[in-house]
């Protein structure tokens, strides 16, 4: 005859002595591997002259940083330095953003001599890494104008997207990498070119969730979210144009 109470206590004493496992952070590593992915995020607060884009690459999606500093400042000093093993259409870009940034300044601030008597130097981290692409522009123009205007751009955000010389903003590729390097990096805002906005309703809501993104076509409505605080720039109806 079998013994169903001795069963039943057999069985109770075996998941008493059951290990109980914590699994967090300190530990997580042991059970699932190393992280496939990793964010590239450097600030929690990004300084001065420094703006999170988003790129393209055979890996998926990544975040990189455009840096701008000041290396000298006198009259008739006016240039731009560039670093970042950058390839010849981010060059190109660079001098645009340049131009444009330059025109929106003197939109601003009429009096203003910053880019015409100041050498700066825009670097793109890491400098190892071969970087080329058209859609860093408008990332670009916001890291020197927030140099020139000696304000950092709002917390968490991320933007990319070309631009023209007179500040259209032209639209991108790799719309659903590039919005999980954000989410990745812990961007809430992120800045799309307007002739994307198809891209990314097609994404999938997961991919979607707990991301403010707005849609850009011109340079003035990036400049609105990037610097909330300054006066709105209207919207370019016609060029840009130097004094």
């Amino acid at each position: 005859m079998v013994d169903l109470e001795a069963d039943k206590y057999q069985e109770s004493e075996a998941s008493k002595a059951v290990e109980k496992v914590a699994v967090d952070t300190s530990n997580l590593s042991d059970y699932v591997g190393k992280p496939v992915f990793h964010a590239e995020r450097i600030y929690d607060h990004t300084p001065i002259g420094v703006v999170m884009g988003l790129a393209w690459t055979s890996m998926g999606g990544s975040t990189l940083y455009i840096e701008t500093s000041m290396v000298e400042q006198a009259e008739g000093k006016g240039a731009l330095q560039l670093t970042g093993q950058l390839g010849n259409v981010m060059k190109e870009s660079a001098q645009i953003a340049h131009t444009v940034a330059r025109a929106i300044l003197l939109a601003k601030e009429p009096d203003s001599t910053f880019f015409g008597n100041s050498k700066l130097h825009l670097h793109v981290p890491a400098g190892a890494t071969p970087k080329d692409g058209p859609s860093a522009g408008c990332t670009m123009i916001t890291s020197l104008l927030s140099l020139a205007l000696k304000k950092p751009v709002k917390k968490d955000l991320a933007m990319t997207g070309e631009v023209t010389l007179t500040a259209k903003i032209l639209p991108i590729g790799g719309v659903k990498e590039k919005t999980i390097a954000a989410r990745r990096s812990g961007v809430k805002l992120i800045i799309f070119p307007a002739a994307n906005k198809g891209d990314f309703e097609e994404l999938a809501p997961n991919v979607k969730e707990g991301l403010e993104v707005h849609f850009a076509d011109d340079y003035s409505q990036i400049f609105d979210l990037a610097f909330p605080d300054e006066h709105k720039l209207e919207n370019h109806e016609k060029e840009p144009t130097l004094a």
